[in-house]
């Protein structure tokens, strides 16, 4: 309910879109005091129930199935879409026969100031773009589920978005969106695009700008990526962080000395943050992987 302020502008920056949506659904997540609000004070949306489990794939199930377009775009509540956002989706993905879906740019909306220590690498942690995604229209693995425009049915085909993933109430999970594309490109061919130029503008709360929450949402990622592993095969799962790893989080580490050097002390947090941060995140994937072993054993 405390976050009511946002969800309203986040629909206000749907119903002004370039391109109009040919209809706006709102879904609430077993709310009802929620559902009753949204209900009476919001005007041109349709606002229903999560039909599935409790959690953010079984709100974006519940989008598919009931929408009636061919297109279906998900926008965060937290979130404010650019003017020309569904536009420029949608026309990637009508444009390409191949195209199962496209996402934009995330752009983070700290409340504050944003913390000197966190590295753009990591924006991830928050739901945000994160420096190494591609600056120019480009292929991807999957882009970001809140901010993505996919085809209906096929995604329905697919199976739609497997509810032993992605975040439930404050539990930071994730990687909804990361199987959910492997397995559809998997199953139907095609691919997917990241197009910077659209964005939204995610609303990042102070709160996760703290070490804790930062630890905390790398370790469940291990986690997710862990099912995801378990999923599709640990070679698609962490195809895009091999690269990563490899080459975008030493970069960041060679600024963050360079930072240091020239007399910025922030540099040291942020480097001591991108290795807790790599460190934290391979845990929750051992873990994941451990525990995924222990329950093939017991059954």
């Amino acid at each position: 309910m405390e976050r009511w302020p946002v969800t309203q502008a986040a629909v206000e920056s749907v119903l002004e879109q370039t391109r109009p949506a040919d209809e706006v659904l709102l879904v609430i997540d077993y709310n009802d005091a929620l559902f009753e609000l949204a209900s009476t004070e919001l005007r041109d949306v349709r606002v229903v129930l999560n039909q599935h489990g409790k959690g953010l794939a079984g709100g974006k199930n519940t989008g598919l199935e009931i929408a009636r377009s061919d297109l279906v775009a998900f926008l965060d509540d937290d979130a404010v879409a650019d003017r020309m956002w569904l536009e420029r989706l949608v026309a990637h993905v009508e444009d390409g026969d191949d195209v199962l879906g496209a996402g934009s740019a995330v752009l983070p909306a700290w409340t504050g100031t944003a913390p000197t220590w966190f590295p753009p690498e990591f924006l991830w942690v928050v739901g945000c773009s994160y420096r190494g995604l591609p600056e120019t229209t480009a292929t991807v693995r999957n882009p970001f589920g809140g901010a993505m425009v996919v085809r209906r049915l096929m995604a329905l085909e697919a199976g739609g978005f497997s509810t032993t993933l992605g975040r439930i109430g404050d539990k930071p999970t994730g990687c909804e969106e990361t199987e959910f594309c492997i397995r559809m490109q998997r199953l139907i061919g095609g691919r997917f695009l990241f197009d910077p130029r659209a964005s939204i503008l995610h609303s990042v709360p102070a709160d996760r700008g703290r070490w804790s929450y930062f630890l905390r949402r790398c370790y469940h990622e291990g986690r997710s990526k862990a099912i995801v592993a378990g999923h599709e095969g640990a070679d698609l799962a962490l195809e895009a962080e091999r690269s990563y790893v490899a080459r975008i989080l030493p970069t960041g580490l060679l600024r963050s000395a360079r930072r240091v050097v020239s007399g910025d002390l922030h540099g040291l947090n942020e480097g001591m943050a991108i290795l807790a941060g790599l460190l934290t995140t391979c845990l929750g994937y051992g873990q994941g992987v451990a525990r995924r072993y222990v329950h093939a054993d017991q059954t």
